[in-house]
């Protein structure tokens, strides 16, 4: 296991409990005396004015998490897909091939679950996407606190899955969840690739030069039309690996962001985003086709779809099982890439905007139950195995 991925799985227990703590607080107080407070919490006015009226940004705080601080998790991403696909665990055939097919069978599973549910719903079918993403902090965290009872094999095995679910989640947004489009923004986003590449291609490794390009490429992408946080993934993957002096100027950033994405940008995400009031929900809306076609996606179409793409690779003898680790490990770790969390709120989100109050209650409600209950399953499912010393 590379040095990256010993530092990434020291922190991301902690941040997958603050994480869950987050959730769990802004649950507790959806439904208590204190739930307007929360609403007004969320409605925060910020407002950043460039050159007077030339430039006016004003967004309520929920809006600023998930457009400008869910970018700098997607920059994170950016640069540990960057880092595992160019020297880490993804960087040869043999190794990206499991990973890769697992990833896409539990792309491809939930989403057709999903599709079943809703196929007579034009609108609720846009949700397809929902359950098909994996949080890799809440997943890694649960399966970093069963400590020896997961093999280092299945934990890198996790981590693998996660990045390429992310990589895939990335792409959906760009080509299915994206608002008009305009044309003029679109080329001046372009032209901001252009001169990161122009960057890269002179040798530059100052990282704060390719950050003040990327800033304003977050702001060309936002008024776009496609989702502005895909400006963090194209500006990661500009970072210089090497810097000719020894230097890793993409795994230093890579380091030092990831303290203050696991303890501030994603508990503040999930804090914004995972309040739902219970008081009025009936077994109506827990039964809609919105909440049980994420709710199943998340728990049996990723259980199906990854264990499945695992052990049709290995009979057909064209990879191996994960080294150390027995068909029931595979199996409860695969369950719990049903924990869809922050990612499957995000796409939510994306999907129904516009939609009014209840599709934002079945989305919360589908992916609220459909993590819990593979974060249970797939901990037991695990904790039954002896730990392994």
């Amino acid at each position: 296991m590379t040095p990256g991925l010993r530092k990434f799985f020291a922190s991301e227990s902690a941040g997958g409990i603050l994480l869950a703590l987050s959730a769990l607080l802004a649950l507790l107080i959806s439904n208590s005396p204190w739930a307007a407070w929360y609403e007004h919490f969320r409605a925060i006015p910020g407002e950043v004015r460039i050159g007077g009226d030339a430039l006016v940004l004003a967004k309520p705080l929920v809006v600023w998490v998930n457009d400008l601080w869910m970018a700098v998790f997607f920059f994170l991403v950016g640069l540990e897909i960057k880092r595992e696909f160019v020297s880490g665990e993804l960087s040869s055939r043999s190794q990206l091939a499991l990973p890769a097919v697992a990833a896409l069978g539990g792309m491809v599973v939930p989403a057709l679950i999903y599709a079943s549910f809703n196929a007579s719903d034009a609108v609720a079918l846009k949700g397809w996407a929902i359950p098909a993403a994996t949080d890799i902090a809440f997943a890694l965290g649960i399966v970093l606190l069963l400590g020896k009872r997961v093999p280092t094999s299945l934990k890198v095995f996790l981590t693998a899955v996660a990045i390429i679910d992310d990589l895939g989640a990335i792409v959906v947004i760009a080509l299915f969840y994206t608002s008009q489009l305009s044309t003029p923004m679109l080329a001046a986003a372009g032209l901001c690739l252009a001169v990161l590449w122009s960057l890269k291609r002179a040798g530059v490794t100052r990282v704060d030069v390719y950050i003040a390009v990327g800033l304003v490429l977050w702001l060309c992408v936002l008024k776009s039309g496609v989702h502005a946080t895909l400006a963090g993934v194209a500006t990661a993957l500009f970072i210089p690996s090497r810097d000719g002096r020894g230097g890793a100027p993409a795994e230093a950033l890579e380091h030092g962001l990831h303290p203050w994405v696991a303890f501030l940008v994603l508990p503040m995400f999930a804090f914004a985003n995972a309040g739902v009031s219970l008081q009025g929900v009936s077994l109506t809306d827990l039964a809609h086709p919105v909440s049980l076609g994420i709710a199943l996606g998340l728990l049996l179409g990723k259980a199906v779809g990854v264990f499945g793409a695992v052990w049709g690779l290995v009979r057909l003898g064209w990879v191996q099982r994960p080294q150390g680790a027995s068909w029931r490990q595979c199996f409860g770790v695969c369950v719990l890439c049903g924990v869809g969390f922050t990612m499957s709120l995000f796409i939510g989100g994306l999907a129904f905007e516009g939609q009014g109050p209840d599709y934002e209650t079945r989305v919360k409600l589908g992916v609220l139950g459909g993590s819990l209950l593979s974060a249970v399953i797939g901990t037991l499912v695990l904790w039954r195995l002896p730990s392994r010393r």
